[in-house]
C-alpha cells in the first residue's frame, strides 16, 4: 500500500510537470505549489518500463560541438553545443545502470514546476532504467532513429521509447538542444538552462525553433554516421536506415528535418504541431506518422495544423488519435506516476497504457519502413488497441 502522502505528493509532480506552459501543450488542471508543500515529502523508487525486444540496451552519452554555427539563443557561448544519449543494442547487459538523469537536471526540472524541496529531487534523478553505460555494442549495422523532445523538455522525458527500440535492434539518438530545456548538464560543471522559454512567444519564434533544431539534427546524423565521434558506435549504424520522431515540437522537427535532409527515410510526430508553413510540405513521398491525442489533435480541432500537414504528406501517411490521451501521454511523465498508482484527473488513459499504445504505434511504423516488415497494427482499426482511431479526413 503506497501511504496517502507519497500518493499526493507524486500526483502533484505530474500535474505540474503537464500543466507548465509549453509549446503546443493542452490545458491542464491547476495544482498550486501550497498546496504541494502541505504534503510530507515522500521517499521510494521510480523505475521505467522494462524494454520488450530481444537485446539489452547499452548507454553512451556524446558531446557534440557544431563549430560552423554559433548558439542561436547566446551568442557569446560560441558555438552551438547538444548533448546525445545514445541508445543501442548490446552483446550483453554489461557496464554500470545508466542514470536517469542528474540530482541537479532533476532539482531544476521540479523546481521549474515548483515543487523545489517539496519532492526530493535524488527519487526522480535515480529512477531505474534498463540502460547500461558502456555495454559492447551488438555485432552487425542497425536502422538508426533520432529523437527530440518538447519544448522545455530534456531528452530524458524519451528515455522509455528510446531504451525499448535499441532493445528491438534500433541505434537511438535521444537529443538536448542547448539552452531549451528547463535544465541539461554539459561537460565542465555546466547546468545551461532554458535562455529560450524567456524568447519564443510568437508564431514566427517557434518556428525559429523548428528551424534551429533541423540543423540540428542533421549535425548529429554527419556526426554519428562519419565515425569521428561516435567511435564504435558508427560501425552499427546502417547509415541507409535513418528514420526521426519527437514530441510536441520535437515533432515538427522532425517533419522539417525530413523536408530540409534526404538521408532520413521516416518521420513520426507525437502530439506536436508543425509550426512552419506550409505544413509538413517537401517530404518528398516519403512515410509519416502522426500520433496525438484525440481532444486537441482530431480532424475537428480548430487548434491543430494537422489537417493541413495531411493534405501536404503524399506518400504513406497515418493520422491516429488516441482517446483519453493529453499532450504528454506519449512521454515518460505518465508512466513514472502511474507505476504507484497515481492518478491524474486531467487524465482518463492511464500511463501505462500511454506507454504502450506509444511503444506498440512507433515501433511498428519504425519496423515497417525501416525494416520492410508488414505491420497489421497500421492497416487500420484493432481490438487489441481500441482508444486509436484512424483519421481519414
Amino acid at each position: 500500500m503506497i501511504p496517502g502522502h507519497r500518493r499526493a505528493a507524486m500526483a502533484t509532480l505530474l500535474t505540474l510537470a503537464l500543466s507548465a506552459p509549453l509549446l503546443s501543450a493542452t490545458p491542464a488542471v491547476s495544482v498550486t505549489a501550497a498546496q504541494a508543500a502541505s504534503q510530507i515529502p515522500y521517499s521510494g523508487g521510480l523505475e521505467l518500463p522494462s524494454p520488450t525486444g530481444p537485446y539489452p540496451v547499452g548507454r553512451r552519452t556524446l558531446h557534440l560541438v557544431d563549430r560552423h554555427r554559433t548558439d542561436p539563443w547566446v551568442p557569446t557561448a560560441g558555438n552551438r553545443e547538444l548533448m546525445v544519449t545514445v541508445s543501442y543494442p548490446a552483446r550483453s547487459a554489461g557496464g554500470s545502470p545508466a542514470a536517469y538523469m542528474t540530482d541537479e537536471e532533476a532539482q531544476l526540472l521540479l523546481e521549474a514546476r515548483g515543487l523545489g524541496g517539496v519532492v526530493p529531487h535524488e527519487t526522480v534523478a535515480r529512477a531505474r532504467t534498463h540502460a547500461h553505460v558502456g555495454a559492447r555494442p551488438a555485432p552487425g549495422r542497425f536502422p538508426t532513429v533520432l529523437l527530440s523532445p518538447g519544448f522545455s523538455m530534456p531528452r530524458t522525458t524519451l528515455t522509455s521509447i528510446a531504451d525499448d527500440l535499441a532493445s528491438r535492434g534500433y541505434v537511438v539518438a535521444s537529443v538536448d538542444h542547448a539552452y531549451e530545456s528547463v535544465g541539461t548538464a554539459f561537460p565542465g560543471g555546466r547546468m545551461l538552462t532554458c535562455v529560450a522559454c524567456e524568447r519564443v512567444d510568437t508564431s514566427e519564434e517557434q518556428a525559429a525553433v523548428v528551424r534551429g533544431r533541423v540543423m540540428d539534427m542533421s549535425f548529429v546524423i554527419s556526426e554519428l554516421t562519419d565515425g569521428r565521434r561516435a567511435g564504435a558506435l558508427s560501425h552499427a549504424i546502417d547509415p541507409s536506415r535513418i528514420g526521426i520522431g519527437g514530441h510536441s515540437i520535437g515533432g515538427a522537427t522532425a517533419a522539417a528535418t525530413m523536408a530540409a535532409d534526404r538521408r532520413v527515410r521516416a518521420g513520426v510526430d507525437l502530439d506536436g504541431d508543425f509550426f512552419l508553413h506550409p505544413a509538413a510540405a517537401g517530404l518528398g513521398g516519403r512515410p509519416f506518422l502522426m500520433l496525438g491525442a484525440e481532444s486537441t489533435h482530431s480532424p475537428s480541432s480548430r487548434t491543430t495544423d494537422w489537417p493541413e500537414a495531411w493534405k501536404h504528406l503524399n506518400g504513406w501517411k497515418r493520422w491516429l488519435t488516441v482517446a483519453g490521451a493529453e499532450h504528454f501521454s506519449f512521454t515518460d511523465l505518465p508512466y513514472l506516476a502511474g507505476q504507484l498508482g497515481l492518478s491524474d484527473p486531467a487524465l482518463s488513459l492511464s500511463g501505462e497504457r500511454g506507454w504502450r499504445i506509444t511503444r506498440d504505434y512507433v515501433s511498428a511504423f519504425f519496423d515497417l519502413h525501416l525494416r520492410g516488415i508488414p505491420q497489421p497494427l497500421l492497416g487500420g482499426p484493432e481490438a487489441t488497441h481500441p482508444e486509436v482511431a484512424f483519421q481519414r479526413p
